[in-house]
This record gives structure tokens, sequence and C-alpha cells, in this order.
């Protein structure tokens, strides 16, 4: 007996075949755009990981050219960043910075002044140590220096908010230069050395770009008193941090010598 042929069925099976073709077709195309979002966000993360290992040396590069002119007047040097995924922001009079030292009983202030900071910034997206994170590629949470050889650099790693900073400050070096006898009696001479950042306005700079650190001038001035003691402490507050130091004197004078180099930092 002949079967009669049933186009309808056929047709049903053709439907079939092409809807099951679309979506094999759609899920592959999502699949590919999905793996590739994927792969560009990697990327981008990656970029902006080395970008933030790049600017940790620009920074390390620049506080090295700052401190290679800020003794001397109108000498400059500057230094090259190139930043995509971040930005590097100038904040002029950021911080305020008391110096004062204390012989005896008595507190002298010898030196308060404003200060400004850099700062590079990226979101956490690119590179995370977790909020509250801090850690130093230079100095540490000293704000006083000793030796005569140390940085007085400061560079912070720092996250919050969303972001991760590093941010370039000044610490002050105190130390004893001298002593010598004048007319029977020991004058101790103490060193006290301070950068001031001058920064014109606030400002947030991207893509690439020339730092410069130029020192405008350095001015120097005097205290002295009476040390019937055997030691002075330096204390140093910038901001809400505090630190102090004791540096050794023989019973006499001191001097205090205040050397304040005047940095100006611009692109």
């Amino acid at each position: 007996m002949r079967r009669l042929p049933l186009p309808l069925l056929r047709h049903n099976k053709a439907v079939s075949y092409t809807m099951s073709a679309i979506i094999i077709t759609a899920v592959t195309v999502a699949l590919v755009i999905a793996t590739s979002v994927y792969a560009y966000q990697v990327l981008e993360r990656q970029r902006g990981a080395a970008e933030f290992e790049v600017a940790k040396k620009s920074i390390l590069a620049f506080n090295d050219a700052l401190e290679n002119v800020a003794w001397k007047p109108k000498s400059s040097r500057s230094v090259r960043f190139t930043i995509e995924y971040g930005n590097l922001e100038l904040m002029p009079d950021a911080s305020i910075l008391n110096v004062s030292a204390t012989v005896g009983s008595n507190e002298y202030l010898l030196n308060s002044t404003s200060t400004g900071l850099a700062r590079y910034s990226i979101k956490n997206s690119y590179v995370n140590f977790g909020e509250g994170h801090e850690s130093y590629i230079l100095g540490d949470a000293s704000l006083i220096v000793t030796e005569g050889t140390e940085s007085l650099g400061r560079a912070l790693i720092g996250q919050e908010l969303g972001w991760v900073n590093i941010t370039l400050s000044y610490r002050t070096r105190a130390m004893r230069a001298s002593v010598i006898e004048v007319n029977g009696t020991d004058v101790n001479y103490v060193n006290v050395s301070i950068v001031k950042v001058l920064i014109g306005q606030w400002s947030t700079h991207i893509h690439t770009f020339d730092l410069k650190a130029r020192c405008l001038d350095v001015k120097t001035s005097a205290l002295s008193v009476d040390a019937g003691v055997e030691n002075c402490t330096i204390r140093v507050q910038s901001g809400g941090e505090s630190d102090s130091t004791v540096i050794p004197l023989d019973p006499g004078k001191v001097v205090f010598n205040v050397i304040v180099a005047e940095v100006e930092v611009t692109l």
C-alpha cells in the first residue's frame, strides 16, 4: 500500500533544523562575545597593573630629581610620566609642617610652613591590596631623618575608597653637625633641613608629560639658646602625624640652623 507524502511533517523538520542552527549560532556568538569581553577586561587589568609598577619607578625617579636640585638654587630636573589608567594630582599647601625644639623645659618653634604633595592614583579594579592597606616604597612612617645619607623622600602606597594611591611627601632631617668651643663654652650646632614643595594650583594630569622640580631658593635662619643639658628633642608635626627624636648635646649652648629648600613642582 502506498504511503502518501506528509509535507507538513517535512516542513516542521526543516523549521526545527533552522531554529537549532540559529540557536547554536546565537549561543556561539554570545560565548565569543563573553570570552572577548573577559579577555579584554583581563588585558586591561594587566595593563593597569603594569602602569602602576611603572608609576612607582617614576615617583622614585622624580624624588631623586627633586632631592638632587633641592639645595641648588635655580637648578632643575624633570622626569617623564606616562599615565592612561590612573592620574597624577599636584596638591598645593596640602599639609602644615611644624618643627620645634625642646631644650630643658623650654620649647622653641623653629619653623612652620605649608607644603604641597604629589599623588598618583588608580582604581582598585586594576590594583588591589585590600582596603586600609599601607606600605612604603621609599622611607618609612618616621617624619624625621637623623642620617645625612638617608633620603628625605617618603612614598606611601595606601588604599581607600576604591582607589590605590602613591603619595610623595618629605621628611625633616635633624642632626648635630658639630661642637665648637667658643670663649671657653661648647657650642653645639644642630642642622634642621626642610623641603618645602611649592605647587601653584591643584591639578590632575594624564597621558605623557614631564614633571619638573626647580629649586627657587634656599632660606636659612638660626636660633641660639643656652643648653645646660645633655640632649634636646626635635619634634615634627605634619597634618595628623607627629614624631620626635633626641639629639645629644654637650652642655653649653646650642645653635639651631634651619635650612629650608623651596622647590617648585610644575609640568
